[in-house]
């Protein structure tokens, strides 16, 4: 597995290696020596799947007392994934990084506990499946409008197809203490 440490620190790019014949491909998509290898060394408790329109953006999630890290993928379609850092003590608390997630090309993203994460479907269908690290927990949940103009997030979508929760989130500065 190639692993490259992207601008925030803690997120990491993960490309698994993929064995290709005439059938098709074939490769790991998790293998915990190989994720403590690259310095990942969480426990999964959790594996969650969504399936999105094109257009369609989830988030931007986090859980605030019990914080998620996540593993991301796409089985089906492409999103354009974003992590914002929401650590308080971080250098770079507030800022954010997006990278392009594609089924015919299995990278994968990590997003360390202390991000929020949302992306946006870029195909039709998108399925995006991703391991947590903690439980889901409704009453621990909090979210960070998708168009927060301190944090200029370059969406490649305009008018996205949003839940109406995620439409009510409040900006990054109206959730600081």
């Amino acid at each position: 597995m190639k692993t490259e440490a992207l601008a925030l620190p803690g997120l990491l790019l993960l490309e698994p290696r993929v064995f290709t014949d005439d059938r098709g491909h074939f490769f790991e998509s998790y293998n915990e020596r190989d994720f403590r290898h690259a310095g990942i060394d969480e426990r999964f408790v959790q594996d969650n799947q969504s399936r999105s329109h094109r257009g369609v953006l989830r988030g931007l999630h986090a859980q605030l007392e019990n914080p998620q890290g996540k593993l991301v993928r796409v089985v089906c379609g492409t999103i354009l994934d974003v992590a914002v850092d929401i650590r308080p003590d971080s250098a770079t608390f507030g800022r954010w990084e997006a990278v392009r997630l594609d089924a015919d090309a299995p990278s994968q993203l990590w997003v360390p506990p202390g991000f929020a994460h949302g992306f946006v479907a870029l195909a039709e269908p998108t399925v995006v499946l991703y391991k947590c690290t903690a439980l889901y927990d409704a009453d621990d949940e909090i979210g960070i409008r998708w168009d927060d103009p301190d944090l200029a997030i370059d969406w490649p979508v305009r008018s996205p197809v949003l839940s109406d929760k995620d439409a009510a989130l409040p900006t990054l500065a109206e959730l600081e203490p």
